[in-house]
């Protein structure tokens, strides 16, 4: 009877925290909606990876954009956003804890989106829809044009002197937005996402009117490999090119902790760092990174432990690869679990469980044997039938009814983290 008890209590534990199935995200736009009037624009850029949505889904397309935004969405138009930086940096309000850095250095080196006298780039600025419209002037092929064009929209005369010209020009070559009122260019206004998705899926539309040198060189693809890290992977391709490897959006990747982590000593922001301890190989044997290639993620999310037996979750967003010469290249990744959070697994927290259902158990026994003591010796057989149940019922409640665990790893634990996007990695 008590194996049969045994067994049944086991059973009932594990059954409360089963292994998560593995999802894949979707890529549905939350916040924009079928009639909304950038919406394929929209949809283009995102499943391009040009843009991106926030971690719950939404594009937030009346939000200004920024330039370090739009610097990383024009090099992705480009095709230069794996470009090799080799110039030092000379901005004074940029680390390489930005988000973005490299691009921005990349952006410098091609002559994209300047910095300012001061020795700032100012990457968190909104960009004006005049200096955005100023940029696609700067890198598409010279022609002659006629600023009379300006005479179309009734606010022509709000229009720097200086954004004249770029503004006639773009015009002419169809890459430039003016919504929500077609008779206006509203030049001083800062562009919003969803007008930067407008311009961006234009120019990528019109990149022969873009001038040879901001576009990266043709690519051949050379052929498809294929990555054996997880069989349950969305995906499993590989692109080898003259140019790069591309490890596909939905490949699976196998990281470890470079150190020790524990969930209740971090929050939102921090930075965490992985390394992968031996060198990634496509089954045709085709190298994409070598040992000690290191991945930089940010804490976006710590859920703490909640009541009825309910672990932290830690969220995190992969966002670097750096290899050991010192090499960048930017990627976006998730944990590969079901919620894309990290957790304790099933058997911790049957641990947890076990361990008080047992700790009450005992101090069951003690109190039923004492209970029994005190009348008669005969009577300690029955104390401890009637207090080791009762101890590990009280044990088996408070262990689920209490706050789950937090989450730890140990240096060097592996875990499975999912590509968002496609990785690029130059050759």
């Amino acid at each position: 009877m008590k194996k049969i008890m045994s067994a049944f209590l086991v059973s009932c534990m594990l059954g409360l925290n089963v292994p998560p199935a593995l999802a894949v995200t979707s890529n549905n736009i939350k916040d924009i909606q079928k009639d909304y009037w950038a919406k394929e624009q929209i949809e283009t850029v995102v499943s391009e990876g040009i843009m991106f949505t926030d971690d719950d889904g939404n594009f937030n397309p009346d939000k200004s954009m920024t330039r370090v935004e739009f610097v990383h969405a024009l090099l992705k138009v480009l095709s230069n956003n794996n470009l090799d930086v080799n110039i030092k940096n000379s901005f004074e309000d940029v680390t390489e804890s930005n988000a973005y850095y490299n691009d921005i250095l990349r952006s410098q080196q091609l002559g994209l989106v300047y910095g300012y006298p001061d020795k700032t780039f100012k990457p968190n600025n909104s960009m004006l829809r005049s200096e955005t419209t100023s940029v696609i002037s700067h890198i598409t092929k010279d022609k002659y044009v006629d600023c009379s064009i300006l005479n179309q929209f009734t606010d022509k005369n709000t229009i720097p002197n200086w954004a004249k010209l770029p503004y006639a020009k773009s015009i002419n070559y169809g890459i430039y937005v003016n919504y929500p009122d077609e008779s206006m260019l509203e030049p001083n206004r800062n562009l919003t996402r969803a007008e930067g998705a407008v311009l961006l899926a234009k120019l990528k539309d019109k990149l022969c009117t873009v001038k040879p040198q901001y576009i990266a060189p043709k690519e051949d693809v050379l052929g498809i490999e294929h990555l054996s890290v997880s069989k349950k992977a969305p995906n499993n391709t590989v692109q080898i090119t003259n140019l790069r490897k591309v490890i596909n959006q939905g490949n699976v990747l196998a990281v470890c902790f470079d150190s020790k982590f524990e969930s209740k000593k971090h929050s939102a922001g921090d930075i965490v760092n992985f390394v992968l301890p031996e060198a990634l190989y496509t089954d045709e044997g085709s190298m994409l990174l070598p040992a000690n290639t290191k991945l930089v993620a940010e804490v976006t999310k710590i859920v703490p432990p909640k009541k009825f037996n309910k672990n932290a979750r830690v969220h995190l967003l992969y966002k670097q690869i750096v290899m050991p010469d010192g090499k960048a290249y930017d990627i976006k990744a998730r944990p590969f679990t079901k919620d894309n959070a990290l957790k304790e697994g099933p058997w911790m927290t049957t641990g947890k469980v076990a361990l008080s259902t047992i700790s009450l158990g005992i101090v069951g026994a003690g109190a039923g044997v004492g209970f029994a003591f005190i009348p008669t010796h005969a009577a300690i057989g029955t104390g401890l039938a009637i207090g080791i149940p009762v101890g590990c019922g009280v044990g088996l409640i408070v262990g689920l009814l209490t706050p789950g665990l937090n989450y730890k790893a140990k240096e060097g634990e592996q875990v499975m983290i999912l590509l968002m996007d496609d990785a690029s990695i130059a050759k």
